[in-house]
């Protein structure tokens, strides 16, 4: 209905065809422009003019003025019609040469052009819509009438008799004009979604984004995990072969033992008949010249080395630990079964530091990823959380719960301290509360070329032979276990803590002379 009006105002009285070229008059009357023209060269003969709409009078040929806002409300119109060509709905009173159809009235049950649209009828029961030929489509089934109310409880169409007295008597009604206001929400909803579209969209180029450095970053992993395999399989096939060597090798020994006992077993039996040949000859001389008394009679020349080697061969089983080997290597499988693999291959934890546990001789940089020693105050905001006699800062994150792991750079430092802490840890003592040295810290440490993990006071040596300047810190809390890792290629294992949390755990550096760096992480 609202098309049908506008459309009724944007017809020139002339041509009553939609304007083309709108142009108004003195009195306020638009026309198209040729039409106008067209009526004024008539009346110019007689030399008077008028309106052709409200016939006010001009003394001279009135000048023309181009009403741009009628034009471009005509251009907005006419972009937002179906094409009336591509409707395929005709005049029905141009009988003469077919007229496309700009509306259909439902009540005549008639299609109109433009010019017949003019003249048409009117009044409120004539209900004019977009061309169509299925007007039945438009009336009710049952009473044969217009559709002009929308029933909202069953969200139909209905006419005015089904209002009244048809099935939906009683229930809440509105004009279709109303309820096509609908179309507004429907408008809100739709933006809604487009918004919601957006978003999707945006998740899914930077999940596509994270899976690109996720594949740049697999390659790397891949290429060190799979060096680390390959090294741990060649070390288990080292070891199988030298338990089965030293498996195979106990009987060999056994026999070569034999075999050297035999040998002088058939020595002893070669002498004992020489002396009885001795002993039978008559002849005195015969007996000192032909017999070497200390050759024959050294019969004890290495007894006691074979009692030894015979006494080792029965009670010793050649010196292989089977049991032992076997304890070990059940452990080893225990734990390679018990590995979730999705722990190992997530991003190292986001690591912070925070400014307010720093001591007053460290300076940290404005990411708060490196400390570093200086002989100079840094003036950091005086706080109960901050080491007053240790080198030492925590992280701003704590961990309570889970898997995690953090890794620094040592190299640009030969004397430092990292580790996990308690955040009830002493801040004001001196040596007791540097990491490792107390109940609640455990840590690794290096003093020029010297290396060991550390807890409460109670350290272990290390060998001093760390190849890299990266040291990984791992973390299981429920297990209850702090690893050190040395990132060389392959990684090397360095030591491991064991023991039952009681408090949150917050990553800690100490450090005298040079810097720490907290490599990578990804913030959560």
């Amino acid at each position: 209905m609202a098309s049908a009006n506008l459309r009724a105002e944007l017809v020139c009285s002339v041509c009553l065809n939609i304007y083309t070229d709108p142009v108004n008059l003195r009195c306020g009357h638009n026309f198209c422009r040729v039409c106008i023209d067209r009526a004024l060269d008539t009346q110019e003969g007689s030399g008077r003019y008028s309106c052709p709409e409200c016939r006010e009078k001009f003394q001279h040929r009135p000048a023309l003025q181009r009403n741009i806002t009628l034009r471009n409300i005509v251009g907005n119109f006419l972009s937002a019609q179906p094409h009336q060509e591509e409707s395929g709905v005709f005049c029905t009173h141009c009988v003469d040469s077919p007229v496309p159809a700009v509306r259909s009235c439902l009540l005549c049950e008639v299609s109109l052009c433009d010019k017949h649209l003019r003249v048409h009828k009117k009044s409120p029961e004539h209900v004019l819509c977009d061309p169509t030929l299925s007007m039945e489509s438009r009336k009710c089934s049952v009473h044969k009438k217009i559709l002009e109310y929308y029933c909202t409880e069953d969200e139909t169409c209905i006419c005015v008799s089904c209002s009244l007295a048809g099935e939906h008597q009683g229930h809440q009604v509105e004009m279709l004009d109303v309820a096509s206001e609908k179309k507004e929400t429907l408008r809100n909803v739709r933006q809604k979604l487009l918004t919601k579209r957006e978003e999707t969209e945006e998740r899914v180029q930077s999940l596509q984004e994270h899976r690109r450095k996720v594949e740049e970053e697999a390659a790397g992993d891949t290429e060190r995990v799979t060096v680390l395999f390959r090294d741990l399989r060649r070390r288990l096939e080292d070891l199988e072969k030298r338990v089965l060597r030293e498996i195979s090798g106990r009987a060999e020994r056994i026999s070569i033992s034999i075999r050297d006992l035999e040998i002088k077993k058939e020595e002893l039996s070669r002498k004992l008949r020489h002396i009885e040949e001795l002993c039978n000859v008559t002849d005195p001389l015969t007996v000192l010249q032909e017999s070497d008394t200390g050759d024959l009679c050294d019969t004890e020349d290495g007894d006691n080395e074979d009692r030894e080697r015979h006494e080792e061969l029965l009670h010793d089983g050649g010196g292989l630990d089977v049991d032992g080997i076997s304890h070990t290597l059940h452990t080893l499988s225990d734990i390679i079964r018990g590995v979730d693999v999705s722990a190992y291959i997530q991003g190292a934890a986001d690591i912070l530091l925070d400014v307010n546990t720093a001591h007053n001789n460290l300076h940290i940089s404005d990411d708060r990823k490196t400390v570093s020693w200086s002989d100079r105050k840094q003036n950091h905001p005086e706080t109960p959380e901050g080491f007053q006699n240790c080198y030492q800062v925590l992280s701003s994150r704590s961990f309570s719960s889970g898997r995690h792991y953090w890794e620094v750079d040592v190299g640009g430092s030969d004397i430092w301290i990292v580790g996990m802490c308690y955040p009830s840890i002493d801040r004001r003592g001196g040596r007791q509360s540097a990491i490792g040295y107390n109940k609640k810290s455990w840590g690794l440490w290096r003093d020029g070329d010297q290396y060991g993990g550390i807890h409460d006071r109670k350290g272990i040596l290390l060998p001093p032979n760390i190849s890299s300047n990266r040291v990984r810190i791992d973390l299981d809390y429920e297990v209850g276990r702090i690893s050190f890792y040395d990132l060389c290629d392959p990684i090397r294992h360095l030591h491991t803590f064991t023991t039952t949390f009681t408090e949150p755990l917050h990553a800690g550096i100490r450090v005298w002379r040079g810097c720490i760096n907290i490599c990578g992480g990804n913030r959560e």
